[in-house]
């Protein structure tokens, strides 16, 4: 039971607030259909591995969505850079971070 309530709020506090930033920076660069099809499988395979350590580590579920919600955990840090799609992800956050510090 408390692994679903991990993965549910993994998902609620984390995953959905990071698909809909990254909706909005490839709208606001304008990016190409390459970039947005390689974010979607970055989403689409690092999503359910997250969801599921969510869901056999709880504490950790607990202390990322906190970090993520209060800003002390960039997102860009939940992905597998070494992945070539998470890679174009990760620059695209990277980027949207370096723009709110500006501001």
């Amino acid at each position: 039971m408390l692994s679903d309530i991990a993965a549910w709020f993994i998902t609620m506090a984390v995953l959905n607030p990071v698909q809909a930033e990254v909706q909005t920076r490839l709208d606001q660069v304008n990016a190409s259909a390459q970039a947005a099809t390689q974010v979607q499988q970055c989403i689409t395979t690092q999503a359910p591995l997250l969801i599921e350590r969510a869901a056999n580590e709880p504490s950790w579920a607990i202390k990322t969505v906190i970090g993520v919600s209060v800003g002390w955990t960039s997102p860009v840090t939940l992905l597998d850079v070494q992945d070539p799609n998470c890679a174009a992800l990760a620059a695209l956050l990277q980027s949207g971070e370096q723009e709110s510090e500006q501001s």
